[in-house]
């Protein structure tokens, strides 16, 4: 029996690691949600992360071609999905246990089977037409208990736990859409320009929105907005890393580990448990994407090295 080697450890240690620092960073954006308005966090999230990740590419003297770009138009297309997907995501944090937003956007990798064959005309058999529509049964039951007309109150606990569900699918769709739109670019534009160009798109609409929203934060909050960016950007170069020394399709399933991070802070911070139903829709999500992933290994399908895998959001 052959163990694994040096490399394959590293990638699998650095998608774990950039999983967990993904899930602290929603844990932070949940902690935010109540007070700080969705566009002041987005603006911060991406702001934040560009010096870091400019400054581990600079280091490894590929400052130029992270700024480099032939295809402008592709990136603001990029960005502007990326941005709807960003600010659904930390909309649906604000709503949601932290759990449930991150189980539901489980359902991404699973959409963009669907979008490849629809947009791009990849040619989808039918196993993996069926792993989609079991992942997509999959999210109804995790939503489930967030339409249950019982828990609507006049306080209106249900129906912010419903608003939250749509978002977090809206998210879902979102980053399914911006990794089809990345695919495209990697044809041309490097892994350094997509995380760069993401990032300053994010910046500038969450910048927009500023002057219409803005809370002034307290020491704890400021210091909790730019560690979100700190953490984003830092879990993107772990991410990247990951994927310089090994295939997509052998260490994307690890990404289900932000699953466990985000029970663990969920509980530890907010004291959230997830309800059976969340549980259930999450084992069938990832089961199916788990199966797609098998699947697409064996058939020897490419993938964008950036965004492959059952993750997230782009966040």
């Amino acid at each position: 029996m052959h163990e694994p080697s040096p490399d394959l450890l590293k990638a699998i240690g650095f998608k774990i690691i950039s999983a967990l620092l993904f899930a602290a960073m929603s844990a932070l954006v949940r902690q935010l949600g109540d007070t700080v308005p969705v566009g002041q966090v987005v603006f911060f999230r991406s702001a934040c992360a560009i010096p870091p990740v400019l400054l581990i590419y600079a280091f490894r003297g590929e400052l130029m071609s992270a700024v480099r770009t032939s295809r402008a138009l592709g990136h603001l297309g990029r960005g502007t999905v990326s941005v709807c997907g960003m600010f659904s995501n930390f909309a649906a944090l604000a709503r949601l246990p932290l759990a449930d937003a991150t189980a539901i956007q489980f359902g991404s990798p699973l959409i963009t089977v669907a979008l490849a064959a629809i947009i791009l005309k990849e040619r989808v058999r039918i196993f993996r037409w069926t792993a989609v529509a079991v992942g997509f049964v999959g999210v109804i039951v995790m939503l489930i208990p967030n339409f249950d007309a019982s828990r609507y109150t006049a306080a209106g606990v249900g129906a912010t736990a419903a608003i939250g569900s749509i978002l977090a699918v809206i998210a879902a769709f979102c980053n399914a859409g911006a990794v089809i739109q990345t695919r495209r670019l990697t044809q041309t534009e490097t892994t350094s320009s997509i995380v760069v160009y993401f990032s300053l798109s994010c910046a500038i609409v969450g910048a927009l929105t500023l002057p219409f929203a803005w809370h002034t934060p307290s020491r704890e909050e400021l210091m909790a907005l730019i560690a979100t960016g700190i953490l984003g950007g830092v879990a993107h170069i772990f991410l990247t890393e990951s994927y310089r020394h090994a295939t997509a399709s052998v260490i994307a399933p690890f990404d289900y580990t932000s699953l466990i991070w985000a029970l663990l802070l969920g509980y530890w911070f907010f004291g959230e448990l997830p309800s059976t139903l969340v549980y259930a829709g999450a084992a069938i999500v990832a089961g199916a994407g788990l199966a797609v992933l098998w699947r697409e290994r064996r058939l020897g399908i490419s993938r964008a090295p950036e965004e492959e895998g059952p993750r997230r959001p782009e966040i």
